[in-house]
């Protein structure tokens, strides 16, 4: 080994800025959003430069509207599925199950009714009851004996 092959200097090189940027924008960019606004709120907060810089990288490189815009984008939309496919097989067998569903929908919900007017006809039936024995016990009580005699026990009172 000749002395130009070996390197002038036994330390490893020095990772420059440029390496500590990309660094510290890959680790930003592995926790979202939130990060790279907390670091601009901080930047803002130690050094104003330092924030607004922040603020001007994340729109010029589109890190503040990029994951907002995609996720708008890959909704579908209601019409999707009305749209044909282009094979026939394929939609008679899409509109043949949309149909079967919307059938099956339909029943589950009128026995969802069915129940519910049972269930509303046996709580009313319940208080109607709960009604009559109060209304019952009350006259009871009132009288000491449950008939409704006058004061001095006649029926016939006046």
């Amino acid at each position: 080994m000749s002395t130009t092959d070996m390197p002038l200097s036994h330390r490893t090189p020095r990772a420059g800025i440029k390496d500590w940027l990309n660094r510290a924008e890959a680790w930003l960019d592995a926790r979202g959003k939130p990060a790279w606004i907390a670091a601009m709120v901080l930047g803002f907060i130690a050094f104003w430069p330092v924030g607004l810089a922040l603020l001007a990288y994340m729109i010029w490189s589109k890190r503040m509207f990029s994951k907002s815009c995609r996720s708008r984008t890959a909704r579908v939309s209601p019409f999707t599925t009305m749209r044909s496919s282009g094979n026939s097989a394929f939609d008679a067998y899409k509109t043949e199950t949309l149909r079967r569903l919307e059938d099956e929908q339909r029943a589950f919900e009128s026995f969802l009714e069915r129940l519910r007017d049972a269930k509303d006809k046996a709580e009313f039936d319940q208080f109607m009851d709960d009604r009559a024995a109060k209304a019952r016990e009350t006259g009871a009580t009132e009288n000491g004996n449950g008939t409704d005699n006058g004061p001095n026990g006649d029926k016939d009172a006046a």
